[in-house]
């Protein structure tokens, strides 16, 4: 756990590696800190992590980092980057492929009645109102949206999952469960009524990927963070 600064001198959220070799770089996104893309000086997960490699390293000049996956700004958790192009190309191809397997833990506002389920819906950008939302298949720029979930346990009205990814598209898990009626517990955006803070109840729990240089197999995991108070959730 390391704390860095952005170019104001001010004090972001604090970064957490998880493990990094000369090809790779994987981190615990903190919620409210957006992957990239963000104006100049101010705080980003690409940011900070190539400030830390330029510390670490002693580098003077500019750091390399390629972006293969994001996480919304709300939303914590497991990320990959990588440190080279080769890394980049290889580690985006896994993604775009399905070979890189994705687990999310989230709390839903609302009980599932079932204990296990699959969501499979096409998805689509409202550029007017911002956001994404279930559309017909046939509408323009639908994408199949894929994913299933298992119940880990109840909390007075919330229900305690496991998402598995089997498609990777822009606030899925967030636009998915709010179109069943479940949104994630303090988004706001889609729905979620609740006062869940910081972020919103979603997480990057696992991670498996095959090593883009090595050929390996890799698998992290990073639990929610402590103040989801998991222990109050329960079979019942």
């Amino acid at each position: 756990m390391l704390d860095v600064c952005d170019n104001r001198g001010m004090k972001p959220p604090r970064l957490s590696v998880i493990y990094e070799d000369n090809h790779i770089i994987v981190v615990d996104k903190p919620p409210l800190l957006p992957t990239m893309g963000v104006a100049a000086g101010e705080s980003s997960l690409v940011n900070l992590v190539k400030q830390y490699l330029r510390r670490k390293y002693a580098k003077p000049g500019n750091v390399y980092l390629g972006v293969v996956s994001r996480l919304d700004a709300y939303t914590s958790g497991l990320l990959v980057l990588a440190r080279t192009s080769k890394a980049a190309s290889r580690l985006t191809r896994q993604f775009q492929t399905g070979e890189v397997e994705k687990s999310y833990t989230a709390i839903l506002e609302g009980r599932l009645g079932e204990p296990t389920g699959r969501l499979l819906d096409w998805i689509a950008k409202n550029d007017e109102r911002r956001r994404m939302e279930v559309v017909d298949e046939q509408a323009a720029g639908a994408k199949r949206a894929e994913l299933t979930w298992q119940v880990l346990g109840y909390w007075q009205d919330r229900t305690l999952i496991r998402v598995e990814l089997l498609t990777g598209r822009k606030h899925q898990i967030r636009v998915q469960f709010a179109h069943a009626d479940t949104p994630v517990f303090g988004d706001r955006k889609y729905g979620g009524s609740g006062d869940f803070s910081p972020g919103i109840a979603l997480h990057s729990t696992s991670l498996g990927l095959v090593h883009p240089v090595r050929r390996e197999a890799m698998n992290f995991r990073v639990e929610p963070p402590a103040s989801w108070n998991l222990q109050r959730f329960t079979n019942n």
